[in-house]
C-alpha cells in the first residue's frame, strides 16, 4: 500500500474533476498530475533517487504541493521544514536529515544562506521557486520544471514500509527527532481520516495554515486519495476563510484553536455564511471550553477534535458526540487500541489519571536514525506518549497535561529545554524553567521563569528582550520572564514546573 500512484490514478479515470485551487489557479487532476510529473522528472534528472531526501522551505504554494506528490511518485523523502527555522537549528535538522536537494524561495533563502557552509548539499541541489534568476548559488525551479517532460516517470518500486515523510518537531538545540511516515501510513491518512470526517470524491477540503506540520496531513490526504478538491491558502486570514468557504462550497476543515478563535472574532462567521461546511476539525493546540461553546452555537453540528501525536497515536471526538462529551477528546477510530498505565506499568480503572499508551496502523517507522529513542516510545508495540489523562465509564479520553514539559503554540511544539539553554547562557541568569501558559491567540505560548544569580543584576524585561533576540525561531519567543526567588521543588530536588504552571491555569478545567 503505497501512496506513488494516487494522482495517476485520479487523472485517468477523473481527468476533468477539479484538484486544486489556489489562488487564481484552478487545475483539474489532469493537469495537476502533468504538472507534478514535471517536477518529479526534474529531480530525477537531477539524480534524486528512491530514498533520498528532498526538504522544502516554503510557504504555502503550489511549488510546496509539487514536490510533496512529485516525491511520492518516485520514491524520493519529503522533509518539510519551518518557514520559521533560523541559524543553528535550521542547519542542524537539515543535516540530520540527511537532505540531498531543498527547494525554498526568496524569502526564505537568505536563511539558508547563513548556513550553507555548514551543509553538506551539494552546489546544484538548491533550487529557488521565485526569481530564480536573481539569487547566486541557486537554480531556478520553475524554469528546470518547464522544459522537463509531463509524462508519468519510470515506476519505482515502492513497498508500504518505505519512508515518505521525515517531520521534524520545533526542538533542534537537544537532540533531534525526525519522525519517519511510510507510504502506507499515509495512504491510511486517506482511508481512516477519510471515513472518520465522511468524507468523499466530492468533498471540498480548506487548508489555511501551514503545510509543513502532520495536522495538514489529516484532510490534504483523503482529498487527494478519494479525488476531492484541495483549496489551499497561502496564509490564514479569517475574512478570506469565510469567503473561500461560501465561493467555493467548502465541506472539511481543520485548523489549529487560534485560527478557529479568529474565526469566531468575525461576525460573519455564522452558520448562514457557511451552508456548505460538514466539518470543522481543531488539532494541535488547546481549544477551550468557551471557544467549543461559541462554535456550537454559531456553526452547530460541525465541530470535530483530534488529539494525537505524529508518532501514530489518535483519538476523534465526533461532531455527533459534541453534545454529551463537550470537553472529552474523544476515543480512538477503527483499528486503534487505547490504554491508561499507571508509573508501574498497569491498567487503572476509569476516572484514574495514568499515561496515555496507544497503538494504531499509524504508527511511525521510527525517529531517524535513533533507534534508541525510538525503543523508549515504543515498548512491544504500544507507543507511550508521556501525556496525562484519563478515560470515563464510556471510554473517552479526557487529557490533564501535555506531553512532558512540552507546550503548543498555534500548532507547533515548542520544548522548553531548547529556550532554557538560551536563558541559562546570560550571565546574570542561575536557574531557568520556561512553560506554556494560556494564550487566546495561539492556545499557549511561552513563558520563562528566572532565579538569579545576584539580585537586582537584571530585569524581567531585559532578559526577555534578550532572550527573544537568541532563539533559533519566533515560537519559542517568551510572551514574559518571571524573577523569582526560588522555584518549588520534589524531594529530589526536581524543579517542579507543574507548580509554577497551576497558578495561569487556574479557573480552565483542563490544560489540553
Amino acid at each position: 500500500m503505497d501512496i506513488q500512484g494516487v494522482l495517476a490514478k485520479h487523472a485517468r479515470y477523473r481527468p476533468d474533476h477539479l484538484a486544486v485551487v489556489f489562488e487564481k489557479e484552478r487545475l483539474t487532476y489532469r493537469e495537476f498530475d502533468r504538472r507534478v510529473n514535471r517536477a518529479a522528472n526534474t529531480f530525477r534528472e537531477l539524480g534524486v533517487g528512491k530514498g533520498e531526501k528532498v526538504a522544502t522551505l516554503l510557504t504555502n504554494s503550489l511549488e510546496l504541493l509539487d514536490v510533496y506528490w512529485a516525491a511520492a511518485k518516485i520514491g524520493a523523502v519529503v522533509v518539510p521544514l519551518s518557514s520559521l527555522l533560523r541559524g543553528r537549528g535550521l542547519a542542524t535538522l537539515i543535516n540530520d536529515a540527511d537532505v540531498a536537494l531543498i527547494v525554498t524561495e526568496s524569502a526564505h533563502a537568505k536563511f539558508l544562506d547563513e548556513v550553507r557552509s555548514d551543509l553538506s548539499i551539494a552546489a546544484d541541489r538548491y533550487l529557488l521557486t521565485d526569481g530564480g534568476g536573481t539569487r547566486d548559488g541557486y537554480r531556478d525551479y520553475r524554469a528546470l520544471v518547464a522544459r522537463a517532460s509531463d509524462a508519468e516517470p519510470p515506476r519505482v518500486a515502492i513497498d508500504g514500509d518505505d519512508p515518505y515523510n521525515i517531520l521534524y518537531s520545533s526542538g533542534t538545540t537537544g537532540q533531534p527527532k525526525g519522525i519517519v511516515l511510510s507510504h502506507e501510513v499515509r495512504a491510511l491518512y486517506g482511508t481512516l481520516f477519510g471515513t472518520a470526517w465522511r468524507m468523499s470524491p466530492e468533498s471540498v477540503v480548506l487548508h489555511s495554515g501551514s503545510l509543513c506540520f502532520n495536522g495538514a496531513f489529516l484532510t490534504l490526504m483523503p482529498a487527494f486519495v478519494l479525488g476531492g478538491t484541495f483549496v489551499l491558502h497561502r496564509h490564514f486570514d479569517p475574512e478570506a476563510v469565510i469567503d473561500t468557504i461560501a465561493r467555493e462550497h467548502v465541506t472539511h476543515m481543520f485548523m489549529v484553536p487560534s485560527q478557529i478563535v479568529a474565526l469566531l472574532n468575525s461576525p460573519r462567521f455564522t452558520a448562514a455564511n457557511v451552508p456548505s461546511l460538514e466539518m470543522l476539525g481543531a488539532v494541535g493546540a488547546p481549544f477551550h471550553k468557551q471557544h467549543r461553546e461559541e462554535l456550537a452555537r454559531r456553526v452547530p453540528g460541525v465541530f470535530h477534535e483530534l488529539y494525537g501525536l505524529t508518532e501514530g497515536f489518535m483519538t476523534i471526538l465526533d461532531k455527533t458526540e459534541y453534545a454529551r462529551k463537550p470537553t472529552s477528546v474523544g476515543v480512538p477510530p477503527p483499528f486503534f487500541d487505547l490504554r491508561i498505565l499507571d508509573d508501574d506499568g498497569h491498567d487503572v480503572v476509569p476516572g484514574q489519571t495514568g499515561e496515555i499508551v496507544g497503538r494504531s496502523p499509524l504508527l511511525m517507522s521510527g525517529y531517524y536514525k535513533r533507534p534508541d529513542l525510538t525503543r523508549e516510545v515504543i515498548v512491544d508495540g504500544w507507543l507511550h506518549s508521556g501525556d496525562m489523562g484519563y478515560v470515563d465509564e464510556d471510554g473517552f479520553l479526557y487529557l490533564v497535561d501535555r506531553q512532558k514539559d512540552m507546550l503548543i503554540s498555534g500548532g507547533v511544539n515548542v520544548y522548553p529545554r531548547d529556550i532554557e539553554e538560551v536563558i541559562v547562557q546570560h550571565p546574570a541568569v542561575r536557574e531557568a524553567a520556561v512553560f506554556g501558559i494560556p494564550s487566546d491567540k495561539w492556545g499557549e505560548t511561552p513563558l520563562a521563569a528566572v532565579i538569579l544569580r545576584e539580585k537586582g543584576s537584571v530585569s524581567g524585561e531585559e532578559l526577555r528582550t534578550w532572550i527573544n533576540k537568541r532563539v533559533e525561531a519566533r515560537f519559542q519567543q517568551v510572551q514574559d520572564v518571571v524573577i523569582m526567588d526560588e522555584f518549588p521543588r520534589s524531594a529530589a530536588g526536581k524543579t517542579l514546573k507543574r507548580v509554577m504552571r497551576e497558578p495561569y491555569w487556574a479557573g480552565r478545567k483542563t490544560r489540553i
